[in-house]
């Protein structure tokens, strides 16, 4: 798709050269910048000012060690990413502006960063020889954030030029030598940075996003064009390895808060290119590149919730400006009304990246035209990522929306879900997957699955004689079924293989049945070597759950951010099967803020277990809708 296409030759003929590349204003420029809304240049100024009068954040040398004497990623995370922000801020309303107003602190800002010992992240320094603990500069190594770093300060030259020349002109060259020798230069001349693809490991976000960051300052810093093109055809070359690793059917296995950092910065990527070569290098219509766009709204469940299987969260914001772009860029008139709805009623103020914020403030014309409504299609079956999606009606959220997965528990950001699904009633949560704490040291260890979120005995999923699912590639559904009609759906798959052999299990066939508007449906049939001596269901909810005489009643419960989780009954034979609620205490602050101080797990166990036997579960909404 990408990586055999475009040759060095190819790229020596088409890519402007960096002198004639001029994709966004600089801020000589003066027409374009005042051009912008004034709703947009007021927030600029805004922020802008807000950041004169922020001190700016420590970065000791301890604070770095925190990561390896305690796990905490976040002490130091967050006054590292503040220091970007202002960054962003100060060079935004300086162009906006031009009266050199914010100049000296920009220069603080630049010249701060570029005195950093390494940018990349405590939590992912591992990967040096050091190993964990302080950057060895003598080895620049490239993550994220490094890359990340290199871009905004790359963008940060490209716009102000040589306006910061007259304090001083030695600025510019520092970012120019620091970005070629922690960036460009590494990743030019090495092949073992796993996010390239290149040693046979899986990649995921990384590659695209990483890349992305160094295509820009390929494109905006690299002196030597030679190294230019060199750079641009390793990125395309690894960009490969990318797309062609990713299903068919567009499905981000990392979720839809990750897929704003792989499929969505493989658009950045695209995007870019395009930019660069005058559109002769056009993938937009590539039928994989299509569908890649499309999973940020076939993952929209309603509001700002969103499918939020592996390590995502069930609320999130799409990035309104490139989810229009992308959509535009591949004629999908569905991905551009999602990111209108996101897009109405904020002021365009610049939030992001630059790499995100250019092109949102002078590329995204026409996003705010159209009435703003998410298209919520009623049927979504993805056959390659084993995701399925269904709602009652098509464009509301009115009803029952059903999601369900099969897949495998090696995915990236794997949690051992196999079999697991989400209900929502009215656009509301009712049965759902908790998603992911606050990362830290043992988020990305061998201890992964001793968190609690990440085990299926806290997804809606069976335990078996106390077993749980399994970790691991061969831990997988099989014999998946999926049919779709205007009133029902039925998805079924055997979810056997995700649990070891201690489980006992010959197979287990979970199917899930809508009955649009009125009805959801759960038969757990199975067969096992010998009786079960234990058979237990957990469902996890928001819900306050009410013990009844026939099951559980789910009521409303108010939850963060003015949301309210749904309303439903939840039957089952009562005199096959035990019952118990537990109170999921919530301590992380990343969980808290969706879900409060608590989530709710019903514990259903069979009484009298058999070694072949069929158990089923019906959930149906308080007040059913309308056809």
């Amino acid at each position: 798709m990408l990586g055999k296409s475009y040759s060095i030759n190819w790229l020596t003929r088409n890519l402007v050269p960096q002198n004639r590349w001029k994709p966004y204003p600089r801020i000589s420029d003066r027409h374009a910048w005042q051009s912008l809304p004034s709703a947009q240049r007021k927030a600029i100024l805004h922020q802008g000012n807000d950041s004169l009068d922020k001190p700016w954040p420590e970065l000791p040398a301890t604070l770095y060690l925190d990561f390896a004497r305690t796990g905490n990623r976040r002490r130091f995370e967050m006054p590292w990413f503040e220091r970007r922000r202002l960054l962003a801020a100060l060079t935004l309303a300086e162009c906006v502006e031009n009266k050199g107003r914010f100049t000296d602190a920009i220069i603080n800002a630049i010249w701060s960063i570029c005195e950093e010992s390494s940018w990349c992240f405590p939590a992912h320094v591992g990967g040096q020889k050091a190993g964990v603990g302080l950057p060895d500069t003598a080895e620049p190594t490239v993550d994220l954030f490094a890359a990340e770093t290199a871009s905004q300060l790359a963008w940060t030259r490209y716009l102000l030029d040589t306006a910061l020349d007259t304090a001083s002109p030695l600025v510019m060259p520092r970012i120019e030598r620091e970005i070629i020798n922690r960036i460009l230069t590494p990743c030019l001349q090495r092949d073992d940075f796993w996010w390239l693809g290149f040693k046979g490991r899986h990649v995921n976000n990384w590659n695209p996003w990483i890349n992305s960051n160094w295509l820009s300052c390929a494109l905006l810093i690299e002196p030597d064009n030679r190294r230019r093109i060199q750079a641009v055809a390793k990125i395309l070359r690894s960009l490969a390895v990318f797309t062609d690793s990713y299903p068919d059917d567009g499905g981000c296995d990392e979720g839809p808060s990750y897929w704003t950092r792989a499929g969505a910065s493989l658009f950045d990527n695209l995007d870019l290119l395009h930019r660069a070569t005058r559109g002769r290098l056009d993938l937009f219509k590539h039928p994989k590149v299509r569908e890649i766009g499309r999973f940020i709204y076939r993952a929209h469940i309603a509001d700002r919730w969103f499918l939020n299987f592996a390590d995502a969260p069930a609320i999130m914001t799409a990035p309104a400006g490139l989810v229009f772009r992308f959509g535009r860029r591949i004629t999908d008139p569905a991905m551009q009304s999602l990111a209108r709805y996101f897009h109405a009623g904020r002021n365009g103020q610049a939030t992001g990246t630059l790499l995100r914020t250019l092109p949102d403030l002078f590329d995204s014309s026409g996003i705010d035209r159209k009435s703003a409504k998410p298209p919520l299609p009623r049927d979504v079956w993805l056959p390659d990522t084993q995701v399925m999606v269904a709602r009652s009606f098509a464009g509301r959220t009115t009803g029952l929306t059903l999601a369900a997965k099969g897949g495998h528990n090696a995915e990236s950001h794997n949690h051992n879900d196999v079999g697991h699904f989400v209900l929502f009633h009215d656009g509301n949560p009712v049965l759902v997957d908790a998603g992911v704490e606050t990362y830290t040291r043992k988020t990305f260890s061998a201890q992964r699955y001793t968190l609690w979120t990440m085990q299926s005995a806290y997804h809606n999923l069976p335990t078996i004689n106390g077993v749980m699912q399994q970790n691991g590639r061969e831990f997988q559904a099989r014999n998946l079924c999926y049919k779709a009609t205007r009133q029902t759906v039925d998805f079924s798959l055997d979810i056997a293989p995700a649990y070891p052999a201690q489980a006992g299990l010959t197979s287990w066939v979970r199917s899930l049945h809508l009955d649009r508007g009125e009805l959801m449906i759960l038969k757990d049939g199975y067969q096992s070597h010998r009786n079960p001596k234990q058979l237990e269901w957990s469902f996890l909810t928001p819900c306050r759950p009410v013990l009844k005489s026939n099951g559980i009643q789910l009521t409303d419960r108010s939850l963060p951010g003015k949301c309210i989780s749904g309303t439903a009954m939840l039957t089952y034979d009562t005199a096959r099967m035990t019952s118990r609620v537990e109170p999921v205490t919530i301590t992380d602050d990343r969980l808290k803020a969706i879900w409060g101080g608590q989530l709710f797990r019903i514990r259903l166990q069979a009484r009298h277990p058999k070694s072949t036997d069929q158990y089923q579960f019906e959930i149906r909404p308080a007040t059913p809708s309308g056809r």
